[in-house]
Protein backbone atom coordinates (compact mmCIF):
# COMPACT_ATOMS: atom_id res chain seq x y z
CA UNK A 1 0.00 0.00 0.00
CA UNK A 2 1.11 3.44 -0.83
CA UNK A 3 2.51 5.24 2.05
CA UNK A 4 0.43 7.38 4.32
CA UNK A 5 2.67 10.54 3.80
CA UNK A 6 3.46 10.15 0.33
CA UNK A 7 -0.11 9.73 -0.14
CA UNK A 8 -0.32 13.11 1.47
CA UNK A 9 2.11 14.71 -1.01
CA UNK A 10 0.71 13.20 -4.22
CA UNK A 11 -2.88 14.29 -3.13
CA UNK A 12 -2.73 17.61 -4.67
CA UNK A 13 -0.99 16.78 -7.77
CA UNK A 14 -3.14 13.56 -8.36
CA UNK A 15 -6.41 15.81 -8.20
CA UNK A 16 -4.24 18.44 -10.69
CA UNK A 17 -3.59 15.88 -12.98
CA UNK A 18 -7.06 14.42 -13.21
CA UNK A 19 -8.85 18.14 -13.74
CA UNK A 20 -6.94 19.06 -16.67
CA UNK A 21 -8.72 17.28 -19.46
CA UNK A 22 -10.67 18.71 -21.40
CA UNK A 23 -9.38 21.11 -24.50
CA UNK A 24 -11.75 24.51 -23.92
CA UNK A 25 -10.61 24.49 -20.42
CA UNK A 26 -7.87 24.91 -17.70
CA UNK A 27 -7.46 25.23 -14.20
CA UNK A 28 -6.42 27.12 -11.23
CA UNK A 29 -5.77 25.95 -7.87
CA UNK A 30 -7.24 27.16 -4.72
CA UNK A 31 -5.09 27.68 -1.39
CA UNK A 32 -4.98 24.56 0.24
CA UNK A 33 -7.52 23.90 2.67
CA UNK A 34 -10.19 25.31 0.46
CA UNK A 35 -13.17 22.63 0.11
CA UNK A 36 -12.69 23.28 -3.45
CA UNK A 37 -9.39 22.93 -4.82
CA UNK A 38 -10.17 24.16 -8.42
CA UNK A 39 -11.71 27.45 -10.30
CA UNK A 40 -12.03 26.45 -14.13
CA UNK A 41 -12.02 29.45 -15.91
CA UNK A 42 -14.46 30.13 -18.68
CA UNK A 43 -13.87 29.01 -22.71
CA UNK A 44 -14.50 33.17 -23.22
CA UNK A 45 -11.27 34.16 -21.31
CA UNK A 46 -9.53 30.62 -22.90
CA UNK A 47 -10.55 32.20 -26.59
CA UNK A 48 -9.57 35.72 -25.29
CA UNK A 49 -6.20 34.47 -24.53
CA UNK A 50 -5.43 32.92 -27.88
CA UNK A 51 -6.18 36.07 -29.35
CA UNK A 52 -2.64 36.76 -28.09
CA UNK A 53 -3.61 38.12 -24.95
CA UNK A 54 -0.97 37.05 -21.79
CA UNK A 55 -2.80 35.62 -18.82
CA UNK A 56 -1.49 36.92 -15.48
CA UNK A 57 -2.44 35.84 -11.79
CA UNK A 58 -0.57 35.40 -8.68
CA UNK A 59 0.89 32.58 -7.74
CA UNK A 60 0.10 30.21 -4.43
CA UNK A 61 2.40 28.88 -2.49
CA UNK A 62 1.91 25.33 -3.53
CA UNK A 63 0.51 25.77 -7.18
CA UNK A 64 0.15 23.76 -10.86
CA UNK A 65 0.67 25.42 -13.88
CA UNK A 66 -0.41 23.92 -16.91
CA UNK A 67 -1.10 26.80 -19.43
CA UNK A 68 1.04 29.95 -20.41
CA UNK A 69 0.93 33.32 -18.59
CA UNK A 70 2.78 36.20 -16.23
CA UNK A 71 2.67 34.48 -12.80
CA UNK A 72 3.79 36.25 -9.72
CA UNK A 73 4.67 35.51 -6.08
CA UNK A 74 4.59 38.00 -3.57
CA UNK A 75 5.00 36.88 0.14
CA UNK A 76 1.90 38.54 3.10
CA UNK A 77 3.73 36.78 5.56
CA UNK A 78 6.60 33.95 5.54
CA UNK A 79 6.12 30.93 2.91
CA UNK A 80 8.76 28.12 4.43
CA UNK A 81 8.04 25.42 1.88
CA UNK A 82 6.56 26.36 -1.47
CA UNK A 83 6.47 24.62 -4.66
CA UNK A 84 5.00 25.16 -8.28
CA UNK A 85 4.10 22.08 -10.83
CA UNK A 86 4.40 22.71 -14.42
CA UNK A 87 2.82 20.13 -16.67
CA UNK A 88 2.30 20.51 -20.48
CA UNK A 89 0.98 18.26 -23.34
CA UNK A 90 3.49 15.13 -23.85
CA UNK A 91 4.60 16.59 -26.74
CA UNK A 92 5.48 20.15 -25.02
CA UNK A 93 8.56 21.03 -23.33
CA UNK A 94 8.27 24.12 -20.77
CA UNK A 95 9.75 27.32 -20.42
CA UNK A 96 10.45 29.87 -17.25
CA UNK A 97 11.23 33.10 -18.19
CA UNK A 98 12.25 34.94 -14.61
CA UNK A 99 11.33 38.76 -15.16
CA UNK A 100 11.83 39.98 -11.44
CA UNK A 101 13.66 38.43 -8.69
CA UNK A 102 14.01 39.66 -5.03
CA UNK A 103 14.66 37.22 -1.88
CA UNK A 104 17.13 37.67 0.68
CA UNK A 105 19.37 34.72 0.39
CA UNK A 106 21.38 35.79 3.22
CA UNK A 107 17.96 35.00 5.71
CA UNK A 108 17.53 31.77 4.46
CA UNK A 109 15.19 32.11 1.59
CA UNK A 110 15.66 30.07 -1.89
CA UNK A 111 14.48 29.97 -5.14
CA UNK A 112 15.49 26.74 -7.34
CA UNK A 113 14.05 25.20 -10.57
CA UNK A 114 14.39 21.62 -11.32
CA UNK A 115 13.92 19.97 -14.27
CA UNK A 116 11.44 17.30 -13.94
CA UNK A 117 9.06 16.56 -10.72
CA UNK A 118 10.47 15.10 -7.05
CA UNK A 119 8.00 14.24 -4.54
CA UNK A 120 9.79 13.00 -1.36
CA UNK A 121 13.09 12.32 -3.02
CA UNK A 122 11.56 10.36 -5.91
CA UNK A 123 12.71 11.79 -9.21
CA UNK A 124 10.72 11.85 -12.70
CA UNK A 125 12.27 11.38 -14.94
CA UNK A 126 14.61 9.40 -13.09
CA UNK A 127 19.12 9.42 -13.00
CA UNK A 128 18.78 6.32 -15.18
CA UNK A 129 16.53 8.03 -18.04
CA UNK A 130 17.44 12.08 -17.64
CA UNK A 131 20.32 13.59 -20.15
CA UNK A 132 21.51 15.46 -17.50
CA UNK A 133 22.89 14.56 -14.19
CA UNK A 134 20.69 15.37 -10.57
CA UNK A 135 23.04 18.22 -9.40
CA UNK A 136 22.64 19.59 -12.79
CA UNK A 137 19.29 19.51 -13.10
CA UNK A 138 19.00 22.05 -10.44
CA UNK A 139 19.07 25.98 -11.29
CA UNK A 140 19.64 27.69 -7.33
CA UNK A 141 19.31 31.33 -7.65
CA UNK A 142 21.40 31.59 -4.51
CA UNK A 143 24.15 29.75 -5.17
CA UNK A 144 25.64 32.41 -7.94
CA UNK A 145 23.93 35.15 -6.68
CA UNK A 146 21.80 35.37 -10.04
CA UNK A 147 19.59 33.17 -12.19
CA UNK A 148 19.73 32.06 -15.26
CA UNK A 149 16.82 34.30 -16.79
CA UNK A 150 15.49 31.37 -19.42
CA UNK A 151 14.92 27.83 -18.08
CA UNK A 152 13.88 25.09 -20.24
CA UNK A 153 12.84 21.69 -19.73
CA UNK A 154 13.86 18.71 -20.97
CA UNK A 155 10.59 16.93 -20.60
CA UNK A 156 6.60 18.09 -20.52
CA UNK A 157 7.38 18.63 -16.63
CA UNK A 158 9.00 21.11 -14.25
CA UNK A 159 9.23 22.56 -10.88
CA UNK A 160 9.81 25.15 -8.65
CA UNK A 161 10.84 25.46 -4.79
CA UNK A 162 10.77 28.28 -2.99
CA UNK A 163 11.10 29.61 0.48
CA UNK A 164 10.50 33.73 0.91
CA UNK A 165 10.41 35.22 4.98
CA UNK A 166 10.11 38.73 4.21
CA UNK A 167 6.70 39.72 3.94
CA UNK A 168 6.82 41.51 0.13
CA UNK A 169 9.47 39.66 -1.06
CA UNK A 170 9.04 37.56 -4.23
CA UNK A 171 9.49 37.09 -7.77
CA UNK A 172 7.55 37.06 -11.11
CA UNK A 173 8.08 34.85 -14.25
CA UNK A 174 6.36 34.13 -17.88
CA UNK A 175 5.54 30.37 -18.69
CA UNK A 176 6.16 29.18 -22.54
CA UNK A 177 5.71 25.93 -24.49
CA UNK A 178 7.26 24.51 -27.41
CA UNK A 179 7.17 22.00 -29.49
CA UNK A 180 9.01 18.92 -28.80
CA UNK A 181 9.52 16.85 -31.91
CA UNK A 182 10.57 13.46 -30.38
CA UNK A 183 9.01 13.33 -26.45
CA UNK A 184 11.13 11.03 -24.41
CA UNK A 185 10.21 11.29 -20.55
CA UNK A 186 6.21 12.17 -19.88
CA UNK A 187 4.04 12.43 -17.48
CA UNK A 188 0.30 12.06 -18.24
CA UNK A 189 -1.71 15.00 -18.16
CA UNK A 190 -4.80 12.43 -18.02
CA UNK A 191 -5.76 8.81 -16.88
CA UNK A 192 -6.83 8.10 -20.52
CA UNK A 193 -4.89 8.30 -23.88
CA UNK A 194 -3.11 7.18 -26.01
CA UNK A 195 0.50 7.98 -27.09
CA UNK A 196 3.35 6.70 -29.47
CA UNK A 197 7.16 6.53 -28.49
CA UNK A 198 9.66 6.97 -31.15
CA UNK A 199 13.57 6.84 -30.23
CA UNK A 200 15.32 7.77 -33.87
CA UNK A 201 19.00 6.12 -33.41
CA UNK A 202 19.37 7.28 -30.30
CA UNK A 203 20.76 5.54 -27.10
CA UNK A 204 18.66 6.87 -24.69
CA UNK A 205 16.27 5.77 -22.09
CA UNK A 206 12.51 6.89 -21.92
CA UNK A 207 9.78 6.63 -19.69
CA UNK A 208 5.65 7.43 -19.93
CA UNK A 209 4.12 7.81 -16.17
CA UNK A 210 1.05 7.59 -15.77
CA UNK A 211 -0.02 8.13 -12.07
CA UNK A 212 -3.06 6.13 -12.63
CA UNK A 213 -4.29 2.29 -12.13
CA UNK A 214 -4.52 1.55 -15.15
CA UNK A 215 -5.15 -0.79 -18.05
CA UNK A 216 -2.86 -0.39 -21.28
CA UNK A 217 -2.82 -1.82 -24.22
CA UNK A 218 0.05 -2.09 -26.46
CA UNK A 219 -0.85 -2.11 -30.08
CA UNK A 220 2.66 -1.84 -31.95
CA UNK A 221 6.07 -2.53 -31.34
CA UNK A 222 9.33 -1.90 -33.39
CA UNK A 223 12.67 -2.71 -32.02
CA UNK A 224 14.08 -4.63 -35.05
CA UNK A 225 14.03 -7.84 -33.56
CA UNK A 226 11.68 -11.52 -33.83
CA UNK A 227 8.50 -11.55 -32.48
CA UNK A 228 8.15 -12.28 -29.00
CA UNK A 229 6.80 -11.43 -25.48
CA UNK A 230 7.91 -12.10 -22.06
CA UNK A 231 6.81 -11.85 -18.69
CA UNK A 232 9.04 -11.22 -15.96
CA UNK A 233 6.87 -13.35 -13.71
CA UNK A 234 7.49 -16.80 -16.65
CA UNK A 235 11.29 -15.63 -17.53
CA UNK A 236 14.40 -13.82 -16.75
CA UNK A 237 13.18 -10.96 -18.95
CA UNK A 238 15.32 -9.82 -21.79
CA UNK A 239 18.69 -10.83 -21.31
CA UNK A 240 21.19 -9.36 -23.32
CA UNK A 241 19.15 -7.42 -25.73
CA UNK A 242 19.81 -4.18 -26.08
CA UNK A 243 16.72 -2.56 -27.29
CA UNK A 244 13.03 -3.43 -25.22
CA UNK A 245 9.95 -1.99 -23.35
CA UNK A 246 9.13 -2.64 -20.00
CA UNK A 247 6.51 -1.94 -17.78
CA UNK A 248 6.85 -0.78 -14.15
CA UNK A 249 4.48 -0.33 -11.79
CA UNK A 250 4.67 1.27 -8.11
CA UNK A 251 3.50 3.92 -5.16
CA UNK A 252 6.30 6.54 -5.97
CA UNK A 253 7.18 8.61 -8.54
CA UNK A 254 10.93 7.34 -9.27
CA UNK A 255 10.55 4.58 -12.41
CA UNK A 256 13.95 2.95 -11.11
CA UNK A 257 12.38 2.03 -8.12
CA UNK A 258 9.50 0.84 -9.08
CA UNK A 259 8.75 -3.31 -9.50
CA UNK A 260 9.47 -4.77 -12.86
CA UNK A 261 6.67 -6.19 -14.44
CA UNK A 262 6.88 -7.29 -18.09
CA UNK A 263 9.46 -7.26 -20.58
CA UNK A 264 8.60 -6.56 -24.57
CA UNK A 265 11.56 -7.78 -26.58
CA UNK A 266 10.96 -8.09 -29.51
CA UNK A 267 8.83 -6.55 -32.39
CA UNK A 268 4.96 -7.51 -32.57
CA UNK A 269 1.53 -6.04 -33.98
CA UNK A 270 -0.88 -6.37 -30.46
CA UNK A 271 -2.64 -5.61 -29.11
CA UNK A 272 -1.21 -6.70 -25.73
CA UNK A 273 -3.18 -5.82 -22.95
CA UNK A 274 -2.32 -5.85 -19.48
CA UNK A 275 -3.98 -4.35 -16.18
CA UNK A 276 -1.69 -2.93 -13.69
CA UNK A 277 -3.59 -2.02 -10.29
CA UNK A 278 -0.59 0.62 -9.16
CA UNK A 279 -1.02 3.78 -8.01
CA UNK A 280 1.92 4.62 -10.74
CA UNK A 281 2.27 2.48 -14.33
CA UNK A 282 5.07 3.56 -16.65
CA UNK A 283 5.90 2.24 -19.97
CA UNK A 284 9.58 2.33 -20.09
CA UNK A 285 11.75 1.71 -23.42
CA UNK A 286 15.42 1.32 -23.33
CA UNK A 287 17.27 1.96 -26.79
CA UNK A 288 20.63 0.61 -27.85
CA UNK A 289 20.41 3.92 -30.40
CA UNK A 290 21.48 1.36 -33.16
CA UNK A 291 17.35 1.36 -34.07
CA UNK A 292 14.77 3.45 -34.70
CA UNK A 293 12.46 2.41 -31.63
CA UNK A 294 8.85 2.93 -31.96
CA UNK A 295 5.88 1.94 -29.68
CA UNK A 296 2.19 2.80 -30.05
CA UNK A 297 -0.01 2.33 -27.09
CA UNK A 298 -3.48 3.31 -25.13
CA UNK A 299 -4.52 3.54 -21.72
CA UNK A 300 -7.46 4.20 -19.33
CA UNK A 301 -8.26 4.30 -15.63
CA UNK A 302 -9.03 1.29 -14.35
CA UNK A 303 -12.58 1.10 -12.99
CA UNK A 304 -14.12 -0.49 -9.84
CA UNK A 305 -15.46 -3.76 -12.60
CA UNK A 306 -12.10 -4.03 -13.82
CA UNK A 307 -10.56 -3.83 -10.44
CA UNK A 308 -12.50 -6.91 -9.66
CA UNK A 309 -12.17 -8.81 -12.64
CA UNK A 310 -8.88 -10.28 -12.77
CA UNK A 311 -8.10 -12.09 -15.65
CA UNK A 312 -5.31 -14.64 -16.93
CA UNK A 313 -2.84 -11.39 -18.65
CA UNK A 314 -3.47 -9.39 -15.61
CA UNK A 315 -0.94 -8.12 -13.01
CA UNK A 316 -2.57 -6.74 -10.42
CA UNK A 317 -1.87 -8.52 -7.66
CA UNK A 318 1.18 -6.53 -7.38
CA UNK A 319 -0.48 -3.59 -5.98
CA UNK A 320 -4.06 -4.33 -5.96
CA UNK A 321 -4.34 -3.60 -1.99
CA UNK A 322 -3.11 0.11 -2.82
CA UNK A 323 -6.66 0.70 -4.46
Amino acid sequence: MCPTAFRLQCHFVLICLAALKGEARYLEVRDAGEDEPFLLLSADLKRELSEGQIYRRALRCIDMLSIEGQFTFMAEQPQLHCATFFIGDPEELITIDFDFVSIDCQSGDFLKVFDGWILKGEKFPSSQDHPLSTSERYTDFCENGHIRRNIRSSQNVAMIFFRVHEPGNGFTFTVKKSPNLFPCNVISQTPTGRFTMVIPHQHRNCSFSIIYPVVIKISDLTLGHLNGLHLKKFSTGCGGVGDFVELLGGNGLDPSKMLPLADLCHSFHGPAQMKIGCDNTVLRMVSSGKHINRVTFEYHQLDQHELESRKENSIEEFCFSTI
